[in-house]
């Protein structure tokens, strides 16, 4: 199959000014970058110089950055810490030009920092700061109240909900921003982690990774055993009733398959061939993409294509950064010509 230039640069300026609702966890990545020459005399481990320090939006504020690149509106809502990194954080939406009003702060949580240590162009190691504990009653209630003006107010044209297992999207919040988007008839797309894997039903699109897809249905299943990716997302996607289902399959490429008015068109996508620096973030800017082709009712195929192509090119780049939409173009129009 293939595409013209002029569909895709329509579509393209089709994504411009859609607002997209980002509702999940979100978090600061932190960067400390430097240069190994030597074993510590304190134990076996390296000691980086560090020479450069950074902070970026990471989770689903990762999801906003690739949302804004891609010539969308991101109305980014979650629930961070009252605290110092949630004051860093605030000012990174803002440096981002980012509207920060559907950003509750909490005095009963942290703002999630994952630090990374970087010496010689390669990660030595991670450290979290976290609360993964489930949000209280006050906050839920907070949040939903702010989701319901959202979804009156804002003129949202899909909503996606970016699960990082950090206690923003609880059963009862993920049941009530489904429940709103079907009553607005705005469609809903899923990027889940296994905790509350169950909880996603009737949904536009679910979008796990293979590792993800594992986990939520307690199969091993293997990377290269297409035939038993396609039945096991057969089996979820009838059980949750859920129109779409798109699964990440690293070097393996993208499967989707789709059921609409009782007929079902499935892909398998192979990979484009990548010099890989780091798959930080693929998974985001694959949402983000998909999540607007929804908003425009895209083909299938085109869809999954593109989604694809987007979540390669973002692993082309070392740490966590969005997809370059004038690039993501370029390369779309050359590989689906």
């Amino acid at each position: 199959m293939n595409i013209s230039r002029e569909q895709l640069e329509n579509l393209f300026a089709g994504f411009s000014n859609l607002k997209v609702l980002i509702l999940g966890d979100v978090m600061i990545d932190s960067y400390l970058t430097g240069k190994v020459e030597r074993i510590s005399p304190e134990a076996p481990v390296p000691v980086v110089l560090v020479n450069h320090k950074s902070n970026m939006l990471g989770g689903a504020a990762n999801v906003a950055l690739n949302i804004r690149s891609l010539g969308a509106v991101p109305v980014l809502c979650s629930v961070i810490g009252d605290d110092t990194k949630g004051a860093d954080f605030i000012r990174l939406l803002e440096r981002e030009h980012i509207d920060t009003s559907a950003i509750l702060k909490s005095g009963h949580r942290i703002t999630t920092t994952k630090t990374r240590i970087i010496g010689n162009k390669a990660q030595l190691l991670r450290v979290d700061e976290e609360i993964t504990d489930d949000l209280g009653a006050a906050d839920t209630h907070r949040l939903l109240v702010k989701l319901d003006a959202l979804m009156e107010q804002a003129d949202i044209k899909a909503i996606i909900l970016q699960d990082y297992n950090k206690g923003v999207l609880t059963p009862e919040v993920i049941s009530h921003i489904i429940a709103l988007g079907k009553r607005l008839n705005v469609p809903v797309v899923v990027d889940p982690k296994h905790k509350n894997f169950n909880a996603y039903r009737q949904v536009d699109l679910f979008k796990p990774n293979l590792k993800e897809l594992r986990e939520g249905l307690k199969q091993e299943i293997d990377l290269k055993d297409i035939e038993k990716i396609k039945s096991a997302c057969a089996d979820w996607q009838h059980q949750q009733e859920i129109t779409s289902m798109m699964v990440t399959l690293s070097e393996n490429g993208l499967y989707m398959r789709e059921i609409l008015d009782g007929h079902t068109k499935e892909y398998h996508i192979p990979a484009h061939l990548r010099n890989i620096a780091d798959v930080s973030g693929a998974g985001d800017t694959v949402i983000s993409v998909a999540s607007l082709c929804r908003a425009l009712d895209t083909d299938t195929w085109i869809t999954a294509a593109l989604s694809n192509i987007a979540g390669g090119l973002v692993c082309e780049q070392l740490g966590v950064v969005p997809v370059n939409g004038k690039q993501l173009l370029e390369e779309a129009i050359e590989l689906l010509k």
